[in-house]
């Protein structure tokens, strides 16, 4: 490789962590992944990848069989042979919204008591503002040789589904930092992806990520509520958005109605961000009014089942889809699945389908009471209704006629708005999507 080899150490091998050491691996660079988990270190040595991501399985087969990535559970060996340590540990919502910065501390509590020479200590999570200045404090008082370092800020703009090109192609690259020698060292690093890059201070980069994450959301929450206004007065809210998104000033990615946004991101760092903003004095009413919409659009949606059906309680309902979004296995706050805990809780008998999340959704008990069905049209047979929850291409390729002769009634609930409205109806479906006009 012409581009020059860092070696960089990332500590915690989760979804961020793991797609980021592939992807730095694959640009040349001598990669470390740090778990204190010893069944996930022993899986990944394995080659075993406990995540579904397109494309990053064989990214690191590639880079282990090079030489260029493995696995350890040691921070100190970690933090000895890495001049960038890259922290991407998980920062949990607590129940008023704040983020649980433990492990946060906790690591680098641990960099601090193994740091002997000049190190780059960068935050990968997604941290409130001013956490860079803490993990700073925490590593001076900690540091018994009292080693340089800096810290810095570098969010991550992964989206499941397709965070490896996300990372090989980034559309910005962000670094936080206040010192010349962590921004060249952080520069090199990233020499070998062709963006734009953004430096700042600290501070300012790590509310970019709590910042752009908002207003994706609330876009998302906006096309939802005209596509109430849509149902009200006739209008198609497919026609609308497109009208909007051809604007370059607003842009049409977003602004696709459904039943809402979820996740392990969204709805965690609204959530934190609202809990920053009213902790500094500022409180973001505006990103109250995203949630309320959120939760209004699924609540708007199930109410459209309980009318059709009239009593839910027995009828079978297939639902397909599980995961917050197609393209990954990921259950974690997912709407699809709260929109089947909302219709088992009405007595309905639910089964459903996913290409990926099932066996997650199993695992984590996440809908106890439904059963799970081997396929789209397994799903459906003699369902009474049937529930589009997860964009699944899939679901878009699904044979229509063999689907409407499996099912007792032919009544489809698009919550992603993935079939058009007139053709399904010229098949003899009863269809009702979101904001959607025949």
């Amino acid at each position: 490789m012409s581009n020059p080899s860092i070696k960089l150490s990332i500590i915690g091998s989760g979804y961020v962590g793991l797609v980021t050491g592939a992807c730095f691996a694959e640009v040349g660079h001598q990669v470390v992944c740090v778990d204190n988990d010893p069944r996930k270190l022993d899986a990944l040595r394995a080659g075993k990848i406990p995540i579904y991501e397109p494309g990053l399985e064989d990214l690191v087969h590639r880079n282990v069989a090079a030489g260029r990535l493995r696995f350890t559970g040691d921070i100190g060996e970690a933090v000895e042979n890495s001049q960038v340590v890259f922290i991407a540990v998980p920062t949990p919502p607590q129940p008023d919204g704040s983020v649980d910065l433990s492990f946060i501390e906790q690591v680098a509590r641990e960099i601090a008591g193994v740091l002997k020479d000049y190190r780059v200590i960068v935050d990968k999570s997604t941290v409130p503002v001013k956490t860079g200045e803490k993990v700073a404090d925490t590593i001076r008082r900690y540091n018994k040789h009292g080693a340089d370092f800096d810290v810095v800020s570098n969010p991550e703009f992964l989206r499941e589904g397709c965070a490896v090109g996300d990372l090989m192609n980034p559309d910005r690259i962000v670094i936080g930092a206040s010192g010349e020698r962590a921004v060249g060292l952080m520069q090199k690093i990233y020499e070998p992806f062709k963006a734009p890059v953004l430096v700042t201070d600290i501070n300012s980069a790590e509310l970019i990520k709590h910042a752009a994450n908002s207003f994706l959301a609330l876009k998302i929450s906006y096309i939802n509520a005209v596509a109430a206004v849509c149902e009200a007065s006739g209008a198609d809210v497919e026609m609308v958005a497109d009208g909007i998104g051809m604007d370059r000033r607003i842009g049409r990615n977003f602004l696709n109605a459904g039943i809402g946004y979820g996740g392990s991101c969204f709805p965690k760092d609204i959530a934190a961000f609202i809990a920053i903003c009213d902790d500094l004095g500022v409180p973001f009413d505006l990103l109250k009014e995203v949630q309320r919409i959120n939760r209004d659009v699924r609540a708007r949606f199930v109410k459209k089942v309980r009318e059709a059906l009239w009593v839910l309680r027995d009828k079978k309902i297939a639902v397909w889809g599980l995961t917050f979004k197609p393209d990954t296995d990921d259950v974690r706050s997912s709407v699809a699945i709260d929109v089947v805990n909302d219709l088992l809780g009405e007595g309905a008998k639910v089964r459903v389908y996913d290409p990926k999340g099932a066996e997650k959704a199993r695992e984590f008990k996440l809908i106890e009471g439904a059963d799970f069905a081997s396929s789209p049209l397994d799903a459906a047979k003699d369902a009474e209704a049937l529930i589009i929850a997860t964009e699944w291409e899939e679901f878009r390729n699904v044979d229509l006629g063999a689907v409407k002769a499996a099912m007792h009634t032919p009544l489809v609930f698009d919550g992603r708005n993935l079939f058009d409205p007139g053709t399904m109806e010229q098949m003899g479906f009863r269809y009702t999507g979101v904001g959607r006009t025949s």
